[in-house]
């Protein structure tokens, strides 16, 4: 295995600057709640907005409209005109986007600091004031239609992973994809999109989070100056739907055009809720580490380097997020092996870890690769907004992120053993098989240009 290049003890000094002491939180009258993070190394600033309204707020029949509204919220308002918000950003040196999650939807710009106050202006604009016209929707949701084609009905491995959720999931909304059900986005309208608008895009359910050379109560002022006319909406009360306990193991193959097999398992896993009290994720995002973190993690070492029966495997884990979490497993079949016989590979590794555990020396590279990603991502003002966006959307606080690395130091071996124990288990476990077919040398994968919004 490779050597750890970086100590923890390293890693603990690099992170021991809190996040809070450069961090202020504020409230307008209207609801909205404003978080800024001081870091003047450099001469700009990024504003994003969050709202609290993901795929997962959808109901069925309009899945994907929470994605739709994405891309109609670029088509103007009464004072700016279709795409004028992108070309007005553009000028000004800046640069803007969404994108939209089964959680939340963001909104950001990142621009030189004394541009603040255009962004703010513009983004507040649209929070109050979108105009939804018939005729643009029309054109847009074809847009969305092609993305989606691109993105998931052209990608096999896409495909798997869209049916593996619907399999998986057989009450939460994590169940549909967040572009929606193409038979879906076929019957939506522009209705549909205003009544979302209207339901959900209200500052009294918006997070703004602006990071960068700037002056915390200058932001203040500037957030009340712009988005504090904006009128707080009643939002809608939230029903939480719990997922019934799955009761056995669940499998589900798609046939779609590929070169060979892919394999991908679900294993139902805790997220996220208390930072204080809570062990368990901690203990998961570890053992994800172990199982298929890196080039020297166990798939990859025993499936892709010795036995050969795979050309990649990974696993990955969300800690932080408003559902309930998964521990995702997969790998690639190596010429000549097929989809059933690398399912039984990768279970192979994961009994190895049940039966045998893991060692000191792989718990303590884990540690130092998950403290180091957290270090690295600070360093970056669009990902420190992405790091205290997740955690208040989620419910958690950016407090919480000064106590996340000391949890994750502290977790035995014996914890994430408990934790494999717990929930690598067939009981929670759903199996995704890409049964690969002939290609269709009339339309090969992946050849649709990329869609911006």
């Amino acid at each position: 295995m490779a050597p750890i290049r970086i100590s923890l003890f390293t890693l603990a000094l690099a992170l021991a600057s809190p996040v809070q002491a450069n961090t202020r939180e504020f409230s307008l009258a209207n609801g909205l709640r404003l978080i800024v993070k001081e870091d003047h190394r450099a001469p700009t600033v990024v504003q994003q907005l969050w709202y609290r309204a993901g795929s997962m707020d959808e109901a069925p029949g309009v899945t994907g409209v929470a994605h739709v509204l994405e891309h109609m919220m670029f088509k103007g308002t009464r004072s700016v005109g279709p795409e004028e918000f992108s070309r007005i950003v553009a000028e000004a040196g800046g640069r803007e986007n969404a994108f939209t999650s089964t959680d939340y939807t963001v909104y950001f710009e990142q621009v030189h600091r004394d541009r603040l106050p255009l962004v703010m202006r513009l983004e507040a604009d649209r929070m109050a004031n979108l105009i939804i016209r018939p005729e643009e929707f029309a054109r847009e949701i074809k847009v969305v239609m092609e993305e989606r084609r691109w993105r998931t009905e052209d990608r096999p491995r896409s495909l798997l992973e869209e049916n593996l959720l619907a399999t998986a999931f057989a009450a939460h909304p994590y169940k549909w994809p967040v572009i929606g059900w193409m038979q879906d986005l076929q019957k939506m309208t522009w209705r549909d999109a205003v009544q979302w608008y209207k339901q959900w895009y209200s500052p009294n359910n918006a997070t703004l989070i602006i990071v960068g050379d700037v002056d915390a109560e200058q932001v203040f002022n500037l957030a009340k100056r712009y988005y504090g006319p904006v009128a707080k909406k009643s939002v809608p009360t939230r029903k939480t739907i719990e997922e019934p306990p799955q009761r056995g193991i669940k499998h589900v193959t798609v046939k779609a055009p590929a070169e060979l097999p892919f394999v991908r398992l679900a294993f139902k896993a805790p997220t996220l809720r208390d930072v204080t009290n809570d062990w368990e994720p901690f203990a998961v995002s570890l053992l994800v580490q172990i199982l298929g973190g890196d080039d020297a993690a166990r798939l990859n070492q025993i499936l892709v380097r010795e036995a050969r029966v795979a050309t990649s495997a990974s696993a990955e884990y969300e800690m932080i997020s408003r559902g309930p979490g998964m521990i995702l497993v997969e790998a690639a079949a190596a010429q000549g092996h097929g989809g059933p016989e690398l399912e039984k590979a990768i279970r192979e590794v994961i009994k190895g870890v049940l039966a045998q555990g893991v060692s000191a020396e792989e718990v303590e590279r884990a540690k130092v690769q998950r403290l180091a990603h957290i270090l690295y991502r600070r360093d970056s003002l669009f990902a420190q907004a992405l790091e205290i966006g997740e955690l208040e959307t989620s419910g958690l606080s950016f407090r919480d992120a000064d106590l996340i690395p000391d949890r994750l130091k502290a977790i035995t071996i014996e914890q994430i053993r408990a934790v494999a124990a717990k929930y690598l288990v067939d009981d929670g476990l759903t199996v995704g098989l890409l049964d690969p077919q002939p290609l269709n040398p009339q339309r090969p994968a992946g050849t649709a240009s990329e869609i911006r919004h």
